[in-house]
């Protein structure tokens, strides 16, 4: 089982959680959460897409932490969260997963997911735990279905070749080895924009390259290649924002703007001018920043309800930190 990278790269460092502990989805999968920021502050909960871990977080957490309590959970498979079998890869598994994090948290939230986090929140729409629990969600980088169809990593034109092409690659369980320079510049191709730092690179290769290569492969064939949850947008009827990177090839901002058109509620589109796939590392106080707008706008007074203090369920997996 992986344990995820623990970078040094300064303010890409994942920071310390103040509690850890390993909650247990529908179907018997645990999940490794972290606890951040203030016991008191309003409840967010930030969810990985593919290939990253809960380290992907640390900048918009560290922007988070002093004013907010921060959830933060590996994805099954990612991280410190264990590989599952075969049928444990769905969309209906992430949502579980979610749902179980939500319980976990005890209070009402603002929840943020990129990518496949993305999907995991609209995967999960309609659920009770999101009805009850979620007061607003923040969706980056992400897309509700075709996905292979829209992504521009293949420089070709739309059409067959470059679907057939990109599905072998997103699909491929080759191992990506060391992180090397040029290991680094294809990831930069495929996820980063042109103005990304040679510390968010570097970030960004040890997350990904830390992932099992089975897990990626099997989250990229089995759920992200035949996405379709176009028809669960009607349902996630609460105050959504929308980030999105302006060269983001993994999942283009057309992506973002069919969302925004179906969702009963969109806050707003907000596309990052030069920036990729990887916005909360290429520019964390702007994720952040939506985070804390929607936290004032739509659960600043819930901070301290009655559920707001409520320990989190789950058996404890390390020791609580100050």
């Amino acid at each position: 089982m992986s344990r995820g990278p623990r970078t040094t790269d300064g303010p890409y460092a994942p920071p310390t959680p103040r509690r850890e502990l390993t909650v247990t989805s529908a179907d018997g999968s645990r999940l490794h959460v972290e606890e951040h920021g203030r016991e008191d502050g309003p409840t967010v909960v930030l969810v990985h897409g593919w290939t990253c871990s809960t380290a992907f977080w640390g900048p918009v957490v560290r922007r988070l932490a002093d004013d907010h309590r921060v959830f933060v959970y590996d994805q099954r498979g990612h991280g410190r969260s264990p590989a599952v079998g075969p049928d444990g890869y769905s969309t209906d598994a992430l949502a579980d997963d979610l749902c179980a994090v939500l319980e976990a948290a005890g209070s009402r939230a603002v929840v943020a997911g990129h990518s496949m986090g993305g999907m995991t929140v609209m995967a999960a729409a309609g659920r009770p735990q999101v009805r009850e629990r979620v007061a607003a969600a923040l969706l980056c980088n992400t897309g509700s279905s075709r996905l292979l169809d829209e992504s521009t990593v293949a420089p070709l034109r739309a059409g067959r070749p470059r679907y057939r092409i990109q599905k072998a690659v997103l699909g491929s369980s080759l191992p990506l080895g060391p992180v090397t320079p040029l290991g680094m510049r294809v990831l930069r191709y495929a996820t980063m924009g042109p103005g990304a730092t040679k510390e968010q690179m570097r970030a960004c290769a040890r997350i990904v390259h830390a992932c099992p290569r089975s897990v990626r492969a099997s989250w990229a064939r089995k759920v992200l290649a035949v996405l379709d949850l176009d028809a669960n947008l009607a349902a996630l009827d609460l105050p959504v924002g929308i980030i999105t990177g302006e060269k983001d090839r993994l999942t283009p901002p057309v992506l973002s703007r069919r969302i925004a058109e179906a969702l009963p509620d969109c806050t707003g589109l907000t596309e990052l001018p030069g920036l990729g796939h990887m916005t909360p590392l290429e520019d964390p106080g702007a994720v952040a920043g939506a985070v804390a707008a929607l936290v004032r706008d739509h659960l600043a007074d819930t901070a301290h309800d009655a559920g707001q203090n409520t320990p989190p369920a789950g058996v404890p997996a390390g020791k609580e930190s100050a």
